[in-house]
C-alpha cells in the first residue's frame, strides 16, 4: 500500500446538499426553509421558548424549594466503606485516617467543605479517623469497634446550644 492510495471509506463523507439552485433540483427557491418569516432568515437563534403568545410552559408552571447558599459540600462515606477499603488494603487501619488519605486512597472525592463520616455498615477494625463531621451512629460504631472519631467542624446548632 503507498500513501497515494490511502483513501477514506465509501460513504464516510457525505457531501453537502446544494440548495437554492432552482426548483429542478428539489431544493431551490426557498432552500428547504419554508416560506418567509424569523426562522426563513440567517443567523436567528430561533424562538424556542415562544409558544404563539400564550403563557410559556416555563412561566405556567410553580416553582419549588430553593437553594441554600450556606450549605456546606461534604464528601460522605459510611462505614461499611471504609471498612471494605481497610480490607482491601487501601486504607492503613493502623495509622490515624485523614480526608488527604481517603482521598488519596481513591475512596472520597474532592469536596469544598471535607468529609462526613455516616453510621451505614458494620466497622469491625479499631480506627483512628479525623473528619469535618460524623453523624452520632458512626462516632457510636467507631468507638464501640475500639476506634476514635475526631470532628473538626462544629456544628452551627451546638454553637447555638
Amino acid at each position: 500500500m503507498k500513501l497515494n492510495d490511502l483513501r477514506d471509506n465509501k460513504g464516510a463523507r457525505k457531501k453537502r446538499m446544494t440548495v437554492g439552485r432552482g426548483i429542478g433540483s428539489g431544493k431551490g427557491k426557498t432552500s428547504g426553509r419554508g416560506v418567509k418569516g424569523q426562522k426563513a432568515r440567517s443567523g436567528t437563534p430561533g424562538i424556542l421558548q415562544f409558544e404563539g403568545g400564550q403563557m410559556p410552559m416555563i412561566r405556567r408552571i410553580p416553582k419549588r424549594g430553593f437553594n441554600n447558599i450556606f450549605a456546606k459540600d461534604f464528601a460522605i462515606i459510611n462505614l461499611g466503606r471504609l471498612q471494605e477499603a481497610i480490607d482491601a488494603g487501601r486504607v492503613d487501619a493502623k495509622k490515624p485516617i485523614t480526608s488527604e488519605s481517603l482521598r488519596a486512597a481513591g475512596i472520597v472525592s474532592k469536596s469544598a467543605d471535607g468529609v462526613r463520616l455516616l453510621g451505614k455498615g458494620e466497622l469491625k477494625a479499631k480506627i483512628d479517623i479525623t473528619v469535618s463531621g460524623a453523624t452520632k451512629s458512626a462516632i457510636a460504631a467507631v468507638e464501640k469497634a475500639g476506634g476514635k472519631v475526631t470532628v473538626t467542624v462544629v456544628a452551627e446548632a451546638e454553637v447555638a446550644a
